[in-house]
C-alpha cells in the first residue's frame, strides 16, 4: 500500500522560503504524475502544482507561478515543492498527491489523484 508523507513545514516570515517533500513509501512514483494542493479550514482544496512522471512537464496555479516551483526525484521516491517569496495567503496545510493512472499528465482537478498525505502545515506572517 502506498503511503506519502510531507514534511518541511514551518512558520516563516512573507517573503521567506521552504521547501517541501513529499516521501513514498510501499511503491513506487515514477510511473505517476503528482500533484501538490493545499487547504484552509472552510476553503475547498486548492490546486497548487503538478509534475508529470518523468519531471519534464509541470503546471501550477496562477496564484503561486513564479514562486513555486515543483520537482521530483524518482531515484529518491520524493517530490518537492519549493516556495519562495512567501505571502501570508500561502497559509495552508499543503498535501502531496499521486495521480490515479499511470503515465499520464497532471491534472489541476483533486478527483484524479487516488493516494492523498496528512499534509503539513505552512504558516506565513506578515
Amino acid at each position: 500500500q502506498l503511503q506519502l508523507v510531507e514534511s518541511g513545514g514551518g512558520l516563516v516570515q512573507a517573503g521567506g522560503s521552504l521547501r517541501l517533500s513529499c516521501a513514498a513509501s510501499g511503491r513506487t512514483l515514477s510511473p505517476y504524475a503528482m500533484g501538490w494542493f493545499r487547504q484552509t479550514p472552510g476553503k475547498e482544496r486548492e490546486f497548487v502544482a503538478t509534475i508529470d512522471s518523468s519531471g519534464g512537464t509541470t503546471y501550477y496555479a496562477d496564484a503561486v507561478k513564479g514562486r513555486f516551483t515543483i520537482s521530483r526525484d524518482n531515484s529518491r521516491n520524493t517530490v518537492y515543492l519549493q516556495m519562495s517569496n512567501l505571502r501570508p495567503e500561502d497559509t495552508a496545510v499543503y498535501l502531496c498527491a499521486r495521480h490515479a493512472n499511470p503515465f499520464r499528465l497532471g491534472t489541476n482537478s483533486e478527483s484524479g489523484y487516488t493516494y492523498w498525505g496528512q499534509g503539513t502545515q505552512v504558516t506565513v506572517s506578515s
